[in-house]
């Protein structure tokens, strides 16, 4: 919602600094430059990458009209999340959990948390990580790389979507470029006749221009630089996931685990240590304070 705030801003100041020029609001209004301009950029979009991935690019887009889920709440709930999970696995051995992550979202677990279970990329990694130690055989050092690659892929992979994002917003001056010229195309063609009409033809030229520096600087490239900070963003929540997971497979007592994983969370967004401590007194799957100590 704050990025819709920014991107009124941003109309904002053109359109009133164009009033208090005395400019008329109708010249910008030229559709056929807008065509032009929107037309190929998605096409070059189009012809530059495969469908799924234009579909990550649109959906991401969307994202702009949501708050990030990655906000302190989430975490807190993410402490508890694992910290229940750990109390269970330590009380009843992990071989006990081989049910919860099997079927996460009929596990009496995992299953109170709605919101972490609507993240898949998450839920895979709980559960994929805890199906390897369950097995056996598989050393916290080896389990710790499977993580960190798994964390390396799944932030590449989310990459992707906002490189072309980029490539189709660095495009956008030069096909601003492209409506220009033909504008002065049409205005060469018109040369003779009523001087209103050839610079009303001009005019429209020049704001192919304009439509095309616009709309890279001051929407899709923002856009794309917004999809960046997510991406960031979900990497740092797998990386919370990863080192309290990995202090716990190492035998580390539940609560010392999710203190691991409350110092990967990011200073903004970090749950004070009172806060995690009471949210996990409030679990009824908690640990008693003694064998935190």
């Amino acid at each position: 919602m704050f990025s819709i705030i920014g991107m009124l801003v941003v109309l904002g100041a053109i359109i009133g600094g164009f009033l208090m020029e005395r400019g008329k609001l109708l010249v910008l209004m030229q559709p056929a430059e807008l065509v032009i301009i929107g037309g190929a950029a998605i096409g070059t979009l189009l012809v530059a990458n495969p469908l799924p991935i234009v579909i990550k690019i649109f959906k991401g887009a969307l994202g702009i009209l949501k708050p990030s889920p990655y906000s302190k709440a989430f975490y807190l709930e993410t402490l508890k999340m694992l910290n229940e999970f750990f109390a269970a696995g330590r009380k009843g051995g992990l071989d006990k959990l081989e049910a919860d992550v099997e079927s996460p979202d009929k596990s009496p677990i995992l299953s109170k948390y709605p919101v972490f279970l609507a993240n898949c990329h998450a839920v895979s990694f709980l559960c994929d990580t805890f199906r390897m130690v369950i097995s056996g055989g598989v050393g916290a050092f080896e389990i710790d790389q499977l993580m960190e690659l798994d964390i390396e892929v799944l932030h590449q992979e989310s990459s992707v979507p906002v490189a072309a994002l980029t490539t189709m917003a660095d495009s956008l001056p030069g096909l601003g470029i492209v409506a220009a010229v033909l504008g002065v195309v049409v205005t060469m063609g018109a040369l003779g006749g009523p001087p209103e009409e050839i610079g009303h033809k001009v005019a429209a030229a020049l704001v192919g221009t304009f439509l095309g520096i616009l709309l890279c600087y001051g929407f899709l490239g923002p856009v794309a630089s917004f999809l960046t900070k997510q991406n960031d963003a979900e990497a740092q929540y797998l990386q919370c996931l990863r080192v309290g997971m990995l202090a716990m497979i190492r035998g580390t007592a539940p609560r010392l685990a999710i203190e691991f994983a409350r110092r990967a969370i990011p200073s903004d967004l970090r749950p004070s240590f009172k806060e995690m401590e009471d949210g996990c007194k409030a679990s009824p799957a908690a640990p008693p304070v003694q064998e935190a100590a």
